[in-house]
């Protein structure tokens, strides 16, 4: 049994008609029950949660991803967000945070939109501590910059770095904070070797498995879509890394996406 604790199900690469229930078949079928869509704006959020509420094994997130602040003009965004996490199965906040590589998307002054990107994100983390959740962290290119923003964050809330793609010593800084690490396929690409020995480096209480779909598909599907399902070849690849059983590590990630997402035991 395992969990993809990120994919994108409201995607348009998805909207297909039955192509949803058919991605989701699949994974089951390769043993991931239960998948996390995570929302990346306002309006995909609410799709995400729609989602959630169609399908028993998914679950969903709210939040609006650094690269979209520039599509979120209302003034009580916050609201909106707020209520979208009273909605049933909504277990965190994500994905937030800061994207340094994407060049600023409303024509901006670089200095301007990560400024925007840098209110957006902290908005965003008090109300995960208002309202006690989880959040899920983007970063892309900006890790020192999103490490001084959580270190005003220290204790008051947990986070896991999705798509984690850095260096061991980069891992410590985020695991001395609390924080939990997610890897996608791009672990078992040949050039990720700082990602390898990340993978083998995080402890085993704080180690997640993505999918990131429909983005990043693990070898041997590199190149083409990626769907939940893949979280087993990602799942098997990192067990082997590590030198476990892959049951083994099916039932660490399990457990630990169980317990940062506040899961409920399957039926």
């Amino acid at each position: 049994m395992l969990i993809d604790t990120h994919a994108h199900l409201a995607s348009h690469a998805f909207e297909a008609e039955g192509e949803l229930d058919a991605i989701i078949a699949r994974a089951s079928e390769a043993g991931v029950t239960r998948i996390i869509s995570i929302g990346s704006e306002l309006e995909d959020s609410a799709r995400n949660v729609q989602i959630a509420a169609a399908h028993e094994g998914v679950f969903a997130t709210v939040g609006v991803h650094p690269t979209s602040v520039h599509e979120v003009t209302q003034e009580g965004w916050v609201e909106d967000l707020r209520g979208l996490t009273q909605l049933p199965k909504v277990q965190a906040i994500g994905e937030i945070g800061l994207d340094f590589y994407h060049p600023p998307q409303d024509g901006s002054p670089e200095d301007v939109w990560r400024a925007r990107q840098d209110r957006f994100f902290r908005a965003q983390l008090d109300l995960a501590v208002e309202l006690d959740l989880p959040v899920v962290i983007h970063q892309r290119e900006s890790a020192e910059a999103v490490g001084e923003v959580l270190k005003d964050y220290i204790g008051k809330v947990t986070a896991v770095f999705h798509c984690f793609n850095g260096t061991p010593d980069q891992a410590r800084v985020i695991l001395d904070q609390g924080h939990y690490l997610s890897f996608t396929g791009i672990v078992t690409f040949k050039s990720a070797a700082d990602v390898q020995a990340s993978a083998r480096f995080v402890p085993e209480d704080r180690l997640m498995v993505e999918t990131d779909s429909p983005y990043l598909a693990p070898v041997p599907f590199r190149g083409k879509r990626c769907e939940p399902a893949y979280t087993r070849n990602t799942a098997e690849f990192i067990a082997e890394l590590r030198g476990i059983p892959s049951e083994t590590l099916a039932q660490i990630t399990t457990s630990n996406a169980e317990r940062f997402f506040r899961l409920p035991h399957p039926r």
